[in-house]
């Protein structure tokens, strides 16, 4: 069973965790249902690393505001991890184990509701920023872009509903790719979650090429055990490129170049 997580002081995360948890029972501090449980923490969610110390789940599944200086709106989710220095939670070069089959059902699930949503761009982000030390898989689910998107109650309670749409079904297994170029917001493999056949470990955009190194790369590995191929945003890898082929040799991971 899935852990939804949110931080109380997180506007779109507490507004979505308050809507999804009017029909569950409370138990202690935590919210229990059918599908998942549910808790709202008193700390920010890029640090929660210490979640499994009072909680034993299959995963967690996090529920946030998004901010971008860019102000375009967006539905965002991404998987979490630090390739360098850790400013935004989490440890130094340490990534989170993905959650990749629920990744691909939540954003198809949001693509096949555009409608609702028609002014936000549907997109997955980079990994990026903590948790990092959870032995279970993580994912964040985000409401961009503004304190008005975050406090509008309407626009997260319609984002709640599909996360429990995705979490009260049985989610499909699909084969497993790491990826490896494009930026923060990595168009290609945005398509190839919504249209193509892989869902997504780690996501190692172009800026953070250059931390990479064979003890980062092996970490990275063992972080994704279920991943069978690397996808490459072949015009995305910059003057890293030759350094990404030289550590996949390395593997057995069917290298495919979008």
């Amino acid at each position: 069973m899935e852990l939804l997580v949110a931080y109380q002081d997180d506007p779109a995360g507490h507004n979505m965790a308050k809507f999804l948890s009017k029909e569950m029972a409370k138990e202690d501090d935590v919210f229990r249902g059918k599908y998942y449980d549910l808790v709202i923490i008193p700390t920010p969610a890029i640090s929660a690393d210490w979640l499994e110390e009072k909680y034993d789940y299959d995963g967690f599944v996090f529920l946030s505001k998004h901010a971008a200086e860019s102000g375009q709106l967006a539905l965002t989710c991404h998987s979490t991890g630090n390739f360098s220095e850790a400013k935004f939670g989490g440890n130094d070069r340490q990534i989170a184990i993905p959650h990749p089959d629920l990744q691909k059902a939540y954003l198809q699930t949001l693509k096949k509701n555009q409608s609702k949503f028609s002014d936000f761009q549907i997109t997955i982000e980079a990994t990026h920023h903590g948790p990092t030390a959870l032995k279970k898989p993580v994912i964040f689910i985000e409401i961009g872009t503004t304190e008005k998107q975050w406090n509008d109650e309407y626009l997260c309670n319609s984002v709640a509903i599909l996360v429990h749409q995705v979490l009260s079904q049985s989610i499909r297994e699909n084969p497993v790719a790491i990826c490896f170029g494009g930026t923060h917001y990595p168009s290609k493999f945005t398509d190839e979650l919504l249209n193509g056949r892989y869902a997504l470990g780690t996501v190692i955009p172009k800026h953070n090429l250059e931390n990479l190194d064979e003890g980062l790369f092996s970490h990275i590995i063992s972080q994704n055990k279920a991943a069978t191929a690397a996808l490459l945003d072949w015009r995305g890898l910059g003057s890293e490129k030759q350094k990404v082929l030289d550590l996949l040799e390395s593997t057995d991971l069917e290298v495919i170049k979008i």
